[in-house]
């Protein structure tokens, strides 16, 4: 092991994030590049072709005026002071399932696999979910995503359902897996 290497991700919440302008800037930029080099290599972020930095900014700072009003969270994760993932949950906004959230998206730079962060910020987001009373957390995922969909099911999350092929993707299709963690189920 390198001297002076972090091994472990240090993970950011939202009001850590926007507390000092320059990180803010960087994180915007930093999550850009890695949002996009995801979807340049087929990653499934929700995009067909990558994202704009203006479509990452937008998109971020609708999650950061969310979390202000306890109706999301963001978290960041950093390796030697590089941003290498980040991820976000939405409170539904159907006043019916409002005691609810989506967790949308975990996006891991490809050269920090297998380091821990997809866990890192998972636990995190849940841990979030959980203190703002979120009842049930819910995600989607397209059904080749074989390393997440294992993520998510050794954190407690159940298969609810599935569309077969119903993600397109030029002539490729994929199912849609949907999960839920309920929390009312959990001591």
């Amino acid at each position: 092991m390198t001297s002076g290497v972090t091994t472990e991700p240090a993970i950011l919440d939202a009001r850590e994030l926007t507390s000092h302008p320059e990180l803010e800037l960087r994180f915007v930029e930093s999550a850009h590049r890695i949002l996009a080099d995801l979807v340049s290599g087929g990653a499934a972020l929700g995009w067909v072709e990558p994202p704009s930095r203006d479509e990452v900014a937008e998109l971020l700072g609708h999650v950061v005026s969310a979390v202000q009003t306890r109706d999301a969270a963001l978290r960041a994760a950093y390796l030697d002071r590089q941003l290498v993932g980040l991820g976000y949950w939405l409170r539904y906004a159907r006043p019916t399932h409002r005691p609810h959230a989506d967790l949308e998206k975990i996006a891991v730079d490809s050269a920090a696999h297998g380091r821990g962060v997809g866990l890192a910020l998972t636990t995190a987001l849940i841990a979030d979910a959980r203190e703002t009373g979120i009842e049930v957390l819910t995600l989607d995922a397209r059904g080749d995503n074989a390393n997440a969909l294992h993520l998510y099911r050794s954190l407690g999350f159940t298969e609810y359902g599935r569309l077969t092929d119903f993600v397109a993707v030029g002539e490729h299709r994929y199912d849609k897996v949907f999960y839920m963690l309920d929390f009312r189920r959990q001591g």
